[in-house]
Formats: C-alpha cells, structure tokens, sequence
C-alpha cells in the first residue's frame, strides 16, 4: 500500500495523453506546455570583415547555392556557380503546360496542363516557423498566399474500412475527440486521478473534457447538437419551415479504432504542419526565380561537375557542358561551397579527408513521388464542397491534394493525385513508366472520388529516384548516422564546405537548405578574415 501521494509530471501526462488519444492531442498538450520550437533563425546575417577579393566558387544552383551567393557577393566575394540544370532552383521546381523533362531509364513528358495550372514536384508549402525563407521571400518580394493543411471536409480513407466509402475528417476527428473525451471524463468521476491531481485541477479537467470533446451535461459523447456544431449535421440548419438541424449519427469509436483513420489526425497538429502555412503566388519556383534575378548573372548552366579537387592554394573543380560534352572544363576558386546532393556527390570523385568523404558516403536519399492530374472540372469543389485540404489514404497513392488558388472557378484544375514518401509503394511507382504512374493514380483516387472517371483529362508523374540532379527526394538520416557522421559532414574540408537541405536537422524543406548555407558561409567566411 502507497504511503505517498503519485505525482505526475509534465512527460507523465503527455505520455498518458499520447496514448489514450493519439499524437495530434499530444501535440496540443506539448505546445500548450511550452515544448513546441520555432527555427533557429536570427534574422540576416552580417559577414563583416574584408574578404580581400577571395574567390568562391558554388557548386549547385538550388536555394542552398544561391543563398550562398547572394551573401558571399555582397560580403566582397568573388562568386561563381555552377548549375547542372538549364534553370535554377534546383529541387525548387513547378511544372506547367508546355514544361518538358526526361527521367533516367529516357523516359520524357511533357505537361499538358492548362495555361495558369501548375504542380509542384519538389516542396509545396512553407511552414509559419520556417523564418529564414520566408524572410528571403520578403526581401525577395515573392509574393505568398495561403496552404490549406487542413481542410475538415476533405476525406480520410482505409480501403478495408467503412466498406470503403470515405469519412470526412470533420466526423472522425470530432468522433475520435469526443468519444475519448467521455473516456476520460468517466475516469475522472469515478476518483481514478484523485491521487494525481487535485479537487480543483480535476473540476477544471471536468470542464476542459467537456469543451474540447463536446460533451453533452452528462459528460456523454452523443447525436445532439453540441456535437452538431463541430461534426456537421444530417440536416443542416436553413430558412423558412423545416429549417431546424437535424444532427448526424457519430461514428462508433471502436469503428475509428480499427479503421485506423486517426493516425491522420497527426498531420494537423504537428508542429510542421500547423497553420498558418504558405505557397507563393503561381508555383513555388517563384522563389527560385526572385533568387536567381538577384544572382543569375553568376551562374553557368548546363555544367555537369565531374571532379572536385584541392589543394592548400585552392579548389579545382572539373565540368562538362552540353554544347561540348567531349570536353572536359575547368574552373578554379580559392574555396568552395558545395551544395550538390549527397546521392551524387558520393558517386564523383572529391578530395575530402576520411571522416567527411565516409559522411558524404553514408546518407541514402528518400523515394518520393508526386502526380499531378489535371481534370475537365473541379469536381471536389462544384460536387463535394472541398476547397483546398489535404485528404488521406491508405491506398497507394496515400495524399490527394486539392488545389488552394482558383476557388469556385470555372474550367479546369488541377489535384496532386498521389505523394507518396518512402515504403514500398513508393518504389513500387518508381519503377513504372510514367504512364502507368498516372493510371494508377487516376485508378485508386476513383475510389474516393468516382468523378475520376469521367473527368480525368491528362497528367504527369514525377519519380525523384529518376531525377538525374537528385537522385532522390532529400537526405534520409538515421539517429545513428547523425551521431556518427553528421558532423564531419559539415566541417570544412580544407578550402570545401558543403551545405544543403542534407546537412541540416530539417531534411527535405528548403528551410534545411537556407540555414544550412548560412551557417557554412559564416564559417567559411570567418576562416578567411582570419587567415
């Protein structure tokens, strides 16, 4: 028999939340306590002293290669880039009719989209948190607007639940909500947390219970209309006779249960994933575009690096050119920042120490792929009332994303009809053609949306394994390669330093990429006023 009072801390009670309610109330919770964090960013970076004309030479045209060298020229550098690419951006890329690209294996397409309707292959939001691009995109004048994350009318879909008809989020989450809302008020009533909390914490939880799982004067989690006003209603209220609100049936909770839908849920409440989220203005390679008016005049397209070398004097960096691609180029910088991806620098030859070619060699690149569809209407919006949102599956394609410009338009539009990130099925679509990319796509999706079949019109399928400059989607660190690596990687290597979404803790966002060159050429130019 305990002679003590429990006690639970803060990590107590979130792991009791967790487990009871799933990770999306754990988050809540955790940002309520103060645990969530923002980026490290500071605001722009000041590289004072005098670079005495030292020349850098920039491997790699992304946002991590042109925000090294918008600061690097400003700073007194003599800057120079060189971009496999014919455009810069890199892994900043949007697609739009007439775009044409070829995958490794000779694979072409060309996208037929509609004039104004894009895809975004490579990242499609920004999160609030993520400050130093968004700072760029201000001093860069790069219009945003905003992402819908969540939309609770989109859909959440198991394929072996629900005799596969789709839920709308709004219904499971305030199903899943309420029902362990009631759980957990019973709990309370029956004294289980009186030696855990006191009288009056446990008479606020009672009120919090019941506000947050709209919960009825009984602590009951039913068909009325308090939970009416968060899941909707059989019957919406309206004008005139017959206009009273009719609420809707919840969902069972052990149905939710083993449905498995609520592992969704997460994707709302994640820190990453919270609002306010942002796009720009007509494709996220606006951003690409705002930085490359600012440094284009640097870069040298169509230079695909074949060899890095150095000495104690400086960086050798050898290049072939598509016009010439018999001969080899040369070009030569006192230091080098390389920002190419670790799934091809790994393959090229590079005079590094041990520790850092073993960090370069160590990180493999995540499988993703995206699909855009474009359809003869926008049946989502006119047939389902779903304006922007994300919804969920597990099907194949596992996210179908609705546009967030256009709204309540005429014509045509566009859906990411599949983003798959990782697992199997991810690979399993790498290895298709891109036709038979986008008619399983267009195959699975009819399962949540029928209109799928009448409306499709064409599509385009982006593989990032296929990718010749990327030879994947992002860096895919381990806890143990970081332990282990990760810190040789970003050392600097003599006169190299690399930078990059890779050598970052925020892997495949462009926030990664931007922080990572910022600290590299801080460093870098540090080492320079000094010697």
């Amino acid at each position: 028999m305990q002679t003590e009072r429990a006690m639970v801390t803060r990590r107590d009670l979130l792991a009791l939340i967790g487990a009871v309610s799933g990770s999306a109330a754990m988050y809540h919770a955790m940002t309520s306590l103060g645990f969530a964090s923002d980026s490290g960013y500071k605001g722009p970076i000041r590289l004072e002293g005098d670079p005495r004309g030292a020349s850098v030479l920039i491997l790699g045209a992304g946002l991590a290669g042109m925000t090294a060298a918008l600061e690097l020229r400003k700073a007194g550098y003599d800057v120079r880039v060189l971009e496999f690419n014919s455009r810069a951006g890199g892994r900043n890329w949007t697609l739009r009719g007439g775009d044409s690209f070829t995958e490794l294996g000779g694979f072409r397409q060309t996208c037929e989209f509609e004039q104004g309707l894009y895809i975004n292959p490579g990242p499609w939001r920004i999160p609030y948190h993520h400050r130093a691009l968004l700072d760029y995109c201000k001093r860069l004048g790069v219009t945003l607007e905003p992402f819908i994350q969540l939309n609770h009318n989109a859909y959440l879909h198991a394929a072996g639940a629900f005799a596969g008809v789709p839920q709308r989020i709004r219904d499971i989450k305030t199903d899943f909500q309420g029902q362990v809302s009631e759980l957990l008020a019973k709990a309370t009533q029956q004294g289980r947390l009186d030696e855990a909390v006191s009288k009056e914490d446990r008479e606020i939880l009672m009120q919090a219970l019941r506000s947050w799982g709209a919960l009825d004067g009984d602590y009951a989690y039913k068909a009325n209309l308090i939970s009416g006003d968060f899941r909707g209603y059989a019957r919406a209220p309206g004008g005139g006779l017959g206009a009273e609100p009719v609420p809707g049936e919840p969902v069972d909770l052990s149905e939710i249960l083993k449905s498995r839908l609520w592992r969704y849920l997460q994707n709302f409440a994640l820190h990453t994933f919270q609002a306010t989220m942002f796009q720009p203005v007509g494709g996220m390679d606006m951003i690409g575009k705002a930085f490359a008016r600012e440094v284009g005049d640097l870069i040298r397209y169509g230079a695909k690096v074949t060899r890095i070398q150095q000495d104690d004097r400086g960086v050798t960096v050898t290049y072939t050119d598509p016009d010439a691609p018999a001969t080899p180029r040369q070009a030569k910088a006192d230091w080098c920042v390389c920002t190419i991806p670790l799934s091809i620098l790994s393959q090229l030859p590079i005079d590094v120490g041990r520790r850092m070619k073993a960090a370069i060699d160590a990180v493999p690149y995540s499988a993703s792929v995206k699909i855009g569809l474009q359809f003869k209407r926008r049946f989502w919006e006119e047939d389902e009332a779903i304006y922007g949102g994300i919804s969920y599956t597990d099907l194949p394609v596992r996210q179908i994303a609705y546009p967030n410009t256009g709204f309540n338009g005429a014509g045509k539009g566009v859906l990411l009809g599949a983003y798959l990130f990782d697992g199997p099925n991810a690979y399993e679509f790498t290895s298709m053609s891109p036709v038979e990319r986008v008619a399983r796509a267009v195959e699975f999706g009819a399962r949540i949306h029928p209109q799928y079949r009448t409306e499709y019109d064409n599509g385009i399928a982006v593989a990032w394994h296929r990718v010749p400059f990327a030879l994947g989607c992002a860096g895919r660190w381990t806890d143990e390669a970081r332990a282990q690596h990760y810190d040789n990687l970003c050392q600097i290597d003599g006169r190299i330093v690399l930078a990059g979404e890779h050598a970052s803790y925020i892997p495949a966002w462009q926030e990664g990429a931007i922080l990572s060159s910022l600290d590299a050429i801080t460093r870098l130019h540090d080492r320079v006023v000094k010697q």
